[in-house]
């Protein structure tokens, strides 16, 4: 589904990313992992398009998307979660959860502007989607409330119920875990191992290494930008260059 090939990316002549090739299959929950400053956040930005490869390709669903703008991946199936909390301030929980549908409406400006029968509809069955978003994230009490008021971990809820409203092909989650507190990072991973389940593809990207080998099929292992090791959390676990360059520096 995704093949990252040769990507590098340098700023101001130190290679953040350098030379990564990786591959998520379809259905494959992809844990990305390593020390801080290996290059994660940078890859992440790469692949969604918030950041331009120097050189290398990147491919999703047998389309060239390295050139292309971050809408664009999106509409071809990517979603994101990304890892500080973007929200959309003075809308309430509902509305957040419905922006994450703006690719699928079929109703246009004109709809919209004139308040023709289309629209009503399409707001309705977009209101419906979002709360069933909310129920699965276990925000659905929170629907009709500000955003403002929801607490972090909460808000970290609100972007992966938006990003699954855009029923996703590729859901990308950048540190998701990173803050939570036992019971919300329990919550989390059930959710995941849930979305699995149903055969939808993740790429995530984590510094907790147990949180990623208890869900992941696979882990790709970055040390100083480059791939160090691939393969299962088992085989990752007893690579002596990673127990070297990140397990180490955990125990």
């Amino acid at each position: 589904m995704l093949t990252v090939t040769g990507v590098s990316r340098s700023f101001g002549g130190v290679y953040a990313v350098r030379d990564v090739t990786l591959g998520v299959a379809e259905g494959e929950v992809c844990g990305i992992i390593g020390p801080n400053g290996a290059g994660k956040s940078t890859l992440f930005n790469l692949i969604t398009g918030h950041l331009t490869a120097d050189r290398g390709e990147i491919s999703f669903l047998g389309h060239r998307v390295d050139r292309l703008a971050p809408h664009r991946r999106a509409r071809l199936g990517m979603s994101i979660v990304f890892q500080g909390a973007r929200v959309f301030r003075g809308m309430t929980v509902r509305e957040n959860v419905m922006v994450g549908m703006h690719g699928r409406t079929r109703s246009g400006f004109v709809s919209a502007a004139l308040r023709l029968p289309r629209h009503h509809r399409d707001e309705r069955e977009i209101a419906r989607e979002a709360d069933a978003a909310l129920d699965r994230v276990g925000l659905a009490e929170w629907a009709g409330r500000p955003t403002d008021l929801l607490p972090i971990g909460q808000q970290r809820a609100l972007q992966l119920a938006r990003a699954l409203c855009a029923r996703p092909r590729l859901l990308l989650l950048d540190e998701p875990a990173s803050g939570l507190r036992g019971g919300e990072r329990e919550h989390l991973a059930a959710l995941v191992e849930e979305l699995r389940a149903g055969g939808l593809t993740i790429l995530l990207i984590e510094h907790d290494v147990a949180f990623v080998t208890r869900l992941a099929d696979r882990v790709v292992v970055l040390d100083l930008g480059q791939v160090i090791a691939d393969g299962s959390p088992a085989e990752v676990r007893e690579d002596p260059l990673v127990l070297a360059a990140y397990l180490g520096q955990a125990s």
